[in-house]
């Protein structure tokens, strides 16, 4: 089991690195086909209006795609910090979580299973499962339950 998922991560990483070579070249591409249309317009601007103008309007067209990158970055970041907030409340509201990605927490449960054994394990998970699901259940219906005012 555990190789297995081993050879996921590996596929998932040999995928992520070959889409990600695959995402430089286009971006490559796009540069150098960017590039070749900017000499392209300088070139025109150049020869029907001249030197400043045409230093001017390529200045303009670049300061236009500057000002929409900044403004798509801003917005993402705000997007980020607020999903960044809702995700802390909801971190904050259950500590189940937290507690179930301290390393110490996952080592001392993969000594338990190796001492205990995963066939007398199971049915103790499913028993601990259960008790979870019930406790989860009353919390839910504690907090559903407002004190009449």
């Amino acid at each position: 089991m555990l190789q297995r998922m081993i050879d996921d991560i590996k596929d998932s990483t040999g995928n992520a690195l070959r889409m990600t070579y695959l995402a430089a070249a286009a971006a490559f591409a796009l540069l150098v086909t960017t590039s070749f249309l900017c000499a392209a317009a300088f070139i025109a601007v150049l020869e029907k209006y001249g030197p400043v103008q045409a230093c001017l309007a390529g200045a303009g067209v670049f300061l236009v795609v500057a000002l929409i990158a900044a403004g798509s970055y801003m917005a993402r970041k705000r997007q980020i910090q607020a999903r960044a907030a809702e995700a802390a409340k909801e971190a904050a509201k259950s500590g189940v979580r937290s507690a179930l990605a301290d390393p110490m927490l996952i080592t001392a449960g993969i000594q338990i299973i190796r001492a205990v054994g995963v066939k007398r394990l199971i049915p103790i998970v499913a028993i601990g499962g259960v008790a979870l699901g019930l406790f989860a259940a009353s919390q839910r219906q504690s907090e559903d339950q407002t004190p009449a005012e």
